[in-house]
């Protein structure tokens, strides 16, 4: 894969990503909020994708991790490790993430397989936990 650039959206560049995040069935209801810090990845062909984190402190959500083309060529995994180094830029200690469709995929990234009750209470008092995911919705984690 060619290099990456990752750059940092505004507020106002978070309508971008509804449509991708749409078409990958990925929830957008709560975007704007708090809370959310989102990142567009391009290469020297243009757009790749979408990702963020969520929360503060030690442990956060990976939030909407979209390929918008190219899938099976590395770029999601690239988007990850990019995703990972910010986290850790930001004094993350655990990534949580719960995904009905890429849990193999996470997997392979070294993410494991936790129960929710497992999860602190950080995380599961956000609204991807509470509301927007749905209960059948695989949780995993990784320690950064």
């Amino acid at each position: 894969m060619t290099s990456m650039v990752v750059t940092l959206l505004r507020s106002g560049d978070l309508d971008e990503m509804a449509g991708p995040l749409t078409a990958a069935q990925l929830p957008i209801a709560d975007l704007g909020e708090p809370g959310r810090t989102f990142f567009r990845f391009d290469d020297a062909q243009g757009l790749i994708g979408y990702g963020g984190l969520e929360g503060r402190g030690a442990d956060r959500l990976l939030r909407s991790v979209v390929v918008t083309d190219r899938r099976g060529r590395g770029i999601g995994r690239a988007m990850i490790a990019g995703l990972e180094q910010q986290a850790r830029e930001y004094g993350v200690a655990h990534l949580h993430l719960l995904t009905t469709t890429a849990a193999s995929f996470f997997r392979s990234l070294g993410f494991a397989n936790a129960s929710r009750e497992s999860a602190p209470s950080t995380i599961t008092a956000s609204r991807e936990f509470t509301a927007l995911c749905p209960a059948s919705a695989v949780y995993l984690v990784k320690a950064l």
